[in-house]
């Protein structure tokens, strides 16, 4: 088994994990388990966040699996057990963001439709949840409902996107698409001092990830190339035309973080106005990672699940 157990957080029991390869040949590593609780209510397929990996959810997986829910999750290439796209596994860098798509279809097609119960659900988080988007977007119908915590909509620190976005072209077509953005660093981003932190309050979910970061160097990701700002400020700004979620019909709650320094919550709040199917909840006093948050917090996000995600009939 590729999953990296902790001595205080070992591995959920039941698990089903390997590899499965795309259509371009990139190597996804996947786990999945079966619910634990009754009635059984589908599968949860984890979407996860840039430089996230599988065992990053590792206290979520056990109760999604007390809700009733199977679980499904994944690391998207480039992070985590998948396959890198550089020589340096350390930076994170997208050549397409349209290529996640192809993640996705290959984990659907290859594990959840033939192996997991239905209905499915999708549970995405950051840029997990503007892959999803994009998917709404583009027709797919493979999940009922959609919970997408701090949706990966308008990056916050950055205030001219468009001339960014040029400048960054630029870069990428000099052939410096690889390189770590200006100011950042290969060195993993979760080995970054917990004062100051943009993504949590709580120092014991932080040191978590941290150790995993120091258990396996695969789980350990800087920050992200220039080429992944690129394609991110590319798909932000697909998402800020007026006429963007016409087309979407897909069943979403997003779950915005009142004190998220990464993503733009009242560009969240507006991407959910202007679509006919999507709710928004914005949860007061909370940083990017809602699932890695304080417990109050936690608890604020699982009342807003439970109260979204169908549950009241057993699948059987």
């Amino acid at each position: 088994m590729d999953l990296v157990a902790l001595p205080d957080w070992p591995i959920p029991p039941g698990v089903r994990a390997g590899t499965i390869t795309t259509e371009d040949r990139i190597p996804i590593r996947y786990a999945r388990w079966e619910a634990t609780g009754a009635p059984r209510r589908g599968t949860v397929v984890i979407c996860q966040g840039r430089a996230e990996f599988i065992e990053k959810y590792i206290e979520v997986i056990p109760e999604l699996r007390e809700r009733g829910f199977g679980v499904l999750a994944f690391d998207w290439r480039g992070q985590g057990g998948s396959g890198r796209l550089l020589s340096d596994g350390r930076k994170g860098h997208a050549r397409r963001f349209a290529h996640y798509q192809r993640d996705l279809e290959a984990v659907m097609t290859l594990i959840g439709l033939p192996d997991c119960r239905p209905p499915y659900f999708a549970l995405g988080h950051s840029m997990g949840g503007a892959i999803l988007i994009e998917a709404a977007k583009a027709g797919r119908t493979w999940f009922d409902r959609m919970v997408l915590t701090a949706p990966m909509v308008k990056l916050r620190q950055v205030s001219h996107p468009k001339a960014l976005g040029l400048m960054l072209g630029a870069l990428s077509l000099a052939g410096l698409g690889g390189m770590v953005i200006p100011g950042g660093s290969a060195k993993p981003m979760a080995l970054k001092p917990f004062e100051g932190n943009p993504v949590t309050q709580d120092p014991e979910r932080y040191a978590r990830t941290a150790a995993y970061a120091l258990a396996d160097v695969r789980l350990g990701l800087g920050a992200p190339t220039i080429g992944w700002l690129r394609e991110a400020l590319a798909v932000t700004q697909r998402f800020a035309h007026p006429l963007y979620t016409r087309d979407i019909r897909q069943p979403m709650l997003l779950m915005g973080a009142a004190l998220d320094p990464l993503v733009d919550t009242p560009a969240v709040e507006d991407f959910a106005r202007r679509a006919k199917a999507v709710g928004c909840v914005v949860v007061p006093g909370a940083k990017h990672e809602l699932l890695q948050e304080r417990d109050t917090i936690r608890s604020q996000f699982w009342a807003a699940f439970d109260a979204f995600i169908p549950g009241e009939q057993a699948y059987l």
